[in-house]
């Protein structure tokens, strides 16, 4: 049976599990690639540190250069991290005729059409399909099963930190802080959780799977994003009793042959699967024109589920090998489409405000929807504390240039804080 020598560039969680998983289906995998995979040689950062993988036969190295040289490695694995550092070795790499799979959404959300472009024409394979929502295979199968259907939308909850932590503060009523702590204990949040409170993370995820459903690349600059980290327990409880639940959502929706794409707080009515997803798990819904609405769920990060992707990568690599058709670009759509215009792109808004409790607030309020040609649905006014009320206000569809004038003029009035402007998913 014919051999491929595999080169592993890092050795953390997800390294560990493509060493376990390629070592626990061996059998299985060579039957289908009819391949006997092997990893030869990973490159760590840190040789002493202590290992909960079996490494047996397999070469740990800090030097990038023995597998970059080594003619006998085909396929190497990118679960280092990093941007830059990653994008000069696989690089290289390419440039060495070696294919690549990479769990890395930030390289290729980044650089991944220059990277792709370099793999086409050094005759390589690059494939990411764990870099966006772990071990939910969604970038393969808009690929394959939607290639004959029109994505009208894709957005789901592609970050399991922020889903966590919403979930947290929603079924046990406690503050942010709180919340985000019992993540960190966890394991789910790092140490410094920027990139996933504030969106940057989901942003990412967005981006790559703007390319595959839209064809258009669409840069982090681009992209509208808002993060979790000022999301009140007040405005979850108030929501709930509205019947939404809150959600970080990544949206990519076409709008006229234009797409509009965002990160951030989303009011999901109930009965809508997303308002389901718990904890920290993933789920993405594709709508197609001709199939509807398909959801695409499960764990958005950890060892063995990320690993599970990167292996679909590999035997993929392993096929195009064998059938001698590497070369290939993971994602061949591409379109010229602009952003959607702010005036087009429409939803109900929930609005949630501190306002100091005397006469004339609610007539100021008013007038500054109707000066956006806005309106309201409902309006509930309770008190926030001895001199405050909170007031909060869902809205009738409004287009999102209205949005931005209404919370303008309200951030404008005297003794008025805006504490929440957020989308509201249709029922």
């Amino acid at each position: 049976m014919r051999g491929i020598k595999i080169g592993v560039l890092g050795l953390g969680t997800v390294g560990s599990g493509v060493v376990r998983l390629l070592r626990d289906h061996q059998a299985k995998i060579s039957s289908i690639t009819g391949c006997q995979l092997e990893i030869k040689t990973i490159v760590v950062h840190n040789l002493n540190k202590q290992r909960n993988v079996d490494l047996t036969g397999i070469e740990l190295t800090d030097q990038f250069t023995k597998i970059l040289n080594d003619p006998e490695i085909k396929i190497v694995v990118e679960v280092m991290g990093t941007v830059e550092t990653a994008k000069n070795y696989v690089e290289q790499l390419l440039q060495a005729g070696k294919h690549i799979i990479t769990a890395n959404k930030d390289l290729i959300a980044t650089y991944g059409a220059e990277l792709a472009e370099l793999a086409r024409a050094n005759g390589c394979d690059l494939f990411y399909e764990a870099s966006v929502a772990g071990g939910i295979p969604i970038l393969r199968t808009i690929v394959n099963s939607f290639a004959a259907d029109r994505i009208v939308e894709v957005k789901g909850i592609v970050n399991g930190t922020t889903n966590y932590i919403l979930t947290q503060m929603s079924q046990q009523q406690v503050s942010f802080s709180a919340a985000l702590k019992a993540a960190q204990d966890l394991g789910f949040a790092e140490p410094d959780p920027t990139n996933d409170v504030e969106g940057i993370d989901a942003a990412y995820k967005m981006v790559i799977l703007t390319q595959f459903a839209f064809g258009m690349n669409i840069s982090m600059k681009q992209l509208k994003i808002s993060g979790i980290s000022d999301v009140k327990l007040a405005d979850i409880q108030q929501a709930k009793e509205l019947g939404y639940n809150i959600k970080l959502l990544g949206i990519a929706k076409l709008i006229d042959d234009r797409v509009d794409v965002s990160v951030g707080p989303v009011l999901v009515p109930k009965d809508q699967p997303l308002a389901a997803v718990q904890n920290e798990n993933n789920a993405v819904l594709v709508t197609g024109a001709a199939v509807g609405e398909t959801m695409f769920y499960g764990p958005g990060a950890g060892e063995l589920p990320t690993a599970n992707s990167v292996l679909s990568d590999i035997i993929a690599v392993a096929k195009d090998i064998v059938l001698e058709t590497t070369g290939s670009r993971f994602n061949d759509f591409q379109r010229d489409l602009k952003q959607a215009r702010p005036a087009d792109v429409c939803y109900s808004y929930y609005f949630s405000l501190k306002v100091k409790d005397q006469p004339g607030q609610m007539l100021k309020i008013t007038q500054a929807m109707s000066e956006a040609q806005a309106s309201f649905h409902l309006i509930i006014q309770s008190e926030l504390d001895n001199e405050h009320a909170r007031i909060v206000m869902t809205t009738h569809q409004m287009s999102e240039a209205q949005r931005n004038q209404v919370v303008a003029a309200f951030s404008t009035l005297k003794d008025v804080e805006v504490i929440a402007a957020y989308k509201v998913l249709p029922e």
